[in-house]
């Protein structure tokens, strides 16, 4: 009988994240902090432990040290255990010495590590979602349809149509045609579902369950680059292609705007997703840090981490990270402050990197901002949203979509003023 212990999760780790650029200036995107301590590569690592699937495999290239070493870090199965979370880096071997080249080329370049899992299944999954999902049952889905390949689609908007790949659907849910973010009116016209409907789309959610001997002889006997653009339209007609039906919440944080909107959306009461779930939870490494001191401050609508430090301060709609300092007189409202990696050691002469220390300075007042970690910011500092649209690069910070982000380890002087 099929097994859950027979499938191999495979979740790519993401190129460049231009999209996601300055968070990504020092990191991988899935390396990119969320709802305060989580990382993104969390959420499908730890929807595969609470479905079963113990043979997990990360696929890696672009500035993934500090993933590597979150990775490491955190998902550890015991010695008696049979399960893994391995990283395949992208490297240079005889029969190959590129780069991947997009995500079916990332897999094929790893066929030989995905064969020796021998496992009858692989889920190919992405590493910048939120979502929660029982991929058991995308599973016993594959199972009881006879899929060579079933993909996990929900109901889009009319106005998100072009950012997914939209499929065709028959009486059983066999997919009959595939397009990739096509703006066509034509062709998006002609895959609309209902045609009053506010969701009239089915879009590709970037998840792939493939029987692995279907995948290996689709990346062996094709050079396709991507699965979404190539492999999957390739395969319609030529095998068994499914739609496995999903309608829970699903946010792709492929933009700084989707992050800040994402994270903002998890102080509200009616927040879409919660991190706290009795069964499903979403792991993330231990660091036995102290719970948060706050004095004389005051609160409303806000995600607290541990290790903080806020004094005498206002805090509204907002994330504060791990080892935030906030200090006395700072407002901040619809924010991100992602915090710091270490406490900073007090003050010893000619060894300050700056006269700032870690952290949001007396007086400062952040609006409608996102800042890194181990950023100093000095006193009396201003950010101010800027118009949506506004896209501005400068050496200390940058403007996304009219959002301010001050990247990691950025200094910002006494007095200093960000915005329109």
């Amino acid at each position: 009988m099929p097994s859950m212990k027979n499938v191999l999760g495979i979740i790519m780790g993401g190129g460049r994240g231009s999209r996601l650029y300055p968070l990504t200036k020092m990191r991988a995107k899935p390396a990119v902090p969320i709802a305060g301590k989580y990382r993104l590569i969390d959420i499908p690592l730890s929807n595969c432990i609470n479905s079963g699937i113990n043979k997990i495999s990360v696929l890696t290239q672009f500035k993934s040290v500090s993933l590597h070493r979150h990775i490491s870090r955190t998902f550890i199965f015991d010695v008696f255990s049979s399960g893994w979370v391995q990283i395949f880096a992208a490297e240079q071997r005889d029969a190959s010495s590129g780069w991947y080249q997009g995500t079916a080329d990332a897999v094929r370049k790893q066929l030989l590590e995905i064969e020796s899992a021998d496992a009858k299944n692989t889920l190919i999954l992405a590493g910048d979602h939120l979502y929660r999902m029982e991929y058991d049952k995308l599973a016993e889905f594959h199972w009881d349809s006879g899929a060579d390949i079933t993909v996990a689609v929900k109901p889009v908007h009319r106005d998100q149509a072009s950012r997914f790949g939209l499929v065709k659907v028959g009486t059983d849910q066999q997919i009959d045609d595939f397009v990739e973010k096509s703006t066509d009116p034509a062709v998006l016209k002609s895959f609309a579902v209902v045609e009053d409907n506010q969701r009239p789309y089915l879009g590709s959610m970037g998840i792939y369950m493939f029987n692995t001997d279907v995948l290996i002889e689709m990346l062996n006997e094709y050079d396709d680059t991507d699965f979404g653009g190539e492999v999957i339209p390739r395969a319609i007609g030529m095998k068994k292609v499914f739609a496995y039906m999903f309608d829970g919440y699903w946010e792709d944080i492929g933009t700084i705007r989707s992050f800040y909107d994402t994270n903002i959306a998890l102080t509200q009461p009616d927040t879409p997703f919660s991190f706290t779930h009795p069964s499903d939870p979403i792991y993330t490494r231990a660091r036995f840090l102290p719970g948060s001191y706050v004095e004389n401050a005051i609160f409303n609508q806000v995600v607290l981490a541990d290790g903080c430090k806020i004094f005498d301060s206002k805090i509204s709609d907002s994330v504060i990270g791990l080892r935030s300092r906030i200090s006395e007189g700072a407002e901040i409202q619809s924010s991100i402050i992602m915090g710091a990696d270490y406490y900073e050691k007090k003050y010893s002469g000619n060894n300050l990197i700056s006269d700032i220390r870690i952290g949001i300075g007396p007086g400062s007042q952040i609006e409608g901002a996102i800042i890194d970690k181990n950023v100093r910011m000095g006193k009396n500092v201003t950010i101010k949203p800027f118009p949506p649209g506004t896209e501005i690069d400068t050496d200390i910070w940058s403007v996304r979509d009219g959002i301010v982000v001050v990247p990691k380890r950025s200094v910002i002087p006494d007095g200093s003023y960000i915005g329109p």
